[in-house]
C-alpha cells in the first residue's frame, strides 16, 4: 500500500485512490455475481440477506433484524412485505407490545434454505480467492467496519 504521505493533494483526490470507491465497486460486483443464483431462487440480494438472518436466528423483532442488516425500517418494511407476499416469511404483532412486530420464516421460507445452500460457495469461487483468503478478507472488512463505526463523527 502506498504511503499517503508520498502523495500530493491532487493525487489523493483521484478516484483510483479512494478506498470508499473500491469498496463500492466491489459491492456492485458482488451484487452482479449474486443476481443469477438468487434469481433462480426468486430472491433479490437484500431479500437474501433477510432470509439469511432469519434462517440463522429464527424469529426476530423487525427492529433487531434491521440492526443486524443495517437497514432502516423504510427499507426493511417493503422487503418484508414482498417476502411475505411470496410466502417466505410471516410477520406478527407482539401480544406483549403492540408496537413490536416479529418476523419468522414460513415452511416455504425454511425450505428455500436448502435450495440456497450452494450460493455461498458459488460466490466464494467467483472471487478467485482461496477459502482462507476469502475469510481473511471478510475479517478485515469487518474490522474496517468496526473502526468506521467507532470513528468520531
Amino acid at each position: 500500500m502506498e504511503n499517503t504521505g508520498d502523495l500530493r493533494d491532487e493525487d489523493l483526490l483521484r478516484l483510483d485512490t479512494q478506498i470508499c470507491f473500491s469498496v463500492h465497486a466491489a459491492s456492485r460486483a458482488f451484487n452482479a455475481v449474486y443476481r443469477e443464483p438468487l434469481g433462480a431462487l426468486g430472491l433479490t440480494y437484500p431479500q437474501y440477506l433477510v432470509m439469511l438472518a432469519l434462517w440463522e436466528h429464527g424469529e426476530l423483532a423487525v427492529k433487531r433484524l434491521g440492526e443486524l442488516l443495517r437497514l432502516d425500517s423504510g427499507t426493511l418494511s417493503p422487503l418484508l412485505k414482498r417476502l411475505e407476499a411470496h410466502g417466505y416469511v410471516e410477520r406478527r404483532r407482539s401480544a406483549e407490545d403492540e408496537r413490536s412486530v416479529t418476523v419468522r420464516p414460513t415452511g416455504a421460507g425454511a425450505e428455500l434454505r436448502t435450495a440456497a445452500a450452494a450460493v455461498p460457495r458459488r460466490i466464494a469461487e467467483a472471487t478467485g480467492l482461496s477459502l482462507e483468503e476469502f475469510m481473511e478478507l471478510r475479517d478485515r472488512l469487518n474490522a474496517l467496519t468496526g473502526a468506521l463505526d467507532a470513528a468520531p463523527r
